[in-house]
């Protein structure tokens, strides 16, 4: 399994190096998602986000979830 991977985020088109192989490493280490925004972010997209794209996600998901009550 490579180290590194360079990966362009399929919702903003920037690249970003996405590091599975050494999961400490990558770009969204540290960034927690529940389950609910994992599954909200997994239906959209079918591949790696970067981080910014990631936080915003999660962002705007916890906005709407709190908005509408969900």
């Amino acid at each position: 399994m490579p180290t590194h991977e360079a990966k362009t985020c399929p919702r903003c088109h920037q690249p970003f190096e996405c590091k599975v192989g050494d999961i400490s490493q990558c770009q969204c280490n540290g960034l927690r998602l529940t389950d609910e925004e994992r599954s909200f972010i997994e239906q959209r997209y079918n591949d790696c986000l970067c981080r910014n794209c990631l936080e915003a996600l999660k962002n705007k998901h916890t906005l709407f979830r709190e908005k509408y009550h969900l």
